[in-house]
């Protein structure tokens, strides 16, 4: 495994992600509230290793990935990216490189218990933008054209299986993409590190 192509290969994943996020908000009228981030806050989200191999390189290449392992937020339930003393939504202190699933959320579909596409959002969405909600969720239904939460996780899974396999905590998650990536080059020589 090249650790700098599995990055490249998932980020790809990301900005086909992103485009395509970015047509159903345009379509639907659908978008997060600013400064809200409330789903961020969930003490339960779930991601895989490999949609945080992106941000754990990050860190590595900007020498603060040792620190970041032993960052005491990885311990807590709460996403340790979160800087609520920032402004914007979600309060992500490393937008460029979450995770997919916070790509995903609330803009994106999965299969309900009947086998339909059904919208995954939040609660803040349904409450404050009921009638663009309700069309987008019956242009889900109907079959129309939204980021499909399986589509994705399978091209995932095309990259990396082992990392992409199985979901834990966030942190969790965050920490074992970090350990991955210190692991890559602690026996190879590694890239040129920019620190800033």
């Amino acid at each position: 495994m090249n650790i700098e192509q599995v990055v490249h290969e998932v980020e790809e994943v990301f900005l086909a992600l992103d485009k395509e996020i970015a047509a159903f908000k345009s379509r639907s009228g659908l978008g997060c509230k600013p400064g809200c981030g409330k789903c961020c806050l969930k003490p339960d989200i779930e991601a895989t290793v490999l949609e945080f191999i992106p941000f754990a390189y990050h860190l590595y290449k900007r020498g603060k990935a040792i620190e970041w392992l032993e960052n005491p937020s990885l311990d807590d339930t709460v996403c340790a990216i979160l800087d609520p003393r920032l402004p914007g939504a979600g309060h992500c202190s490393s937008y460029p490189h979450r995770g997919m699933i916070c790509r995903l959320f609330g803009f994106s579909a999965k299969l309900n218990k009947y086998g339909n596409k059904e919208l995954v959002t939040c609660q803040v969405i349904k409450k404050e933008q009921p009638g663009e909600f309700l069309a987008a969720y019956a242009e889900t239904l109907a079959g129309g054209e939204v980021p499909f939460m399986r589509d994705y996780y399978m091209q995932m899974y095309a990259i990396d299986w082992g990392l992409a396999q199985k979901f834990y905590p966030i942190n969790t998650a965050i920490k074992k993409a970090i350990e991955t990536v210190l692991h890559y080059y602690a026996y190879r020589e590694a890239p040129d590190v920019t620190i800033p």
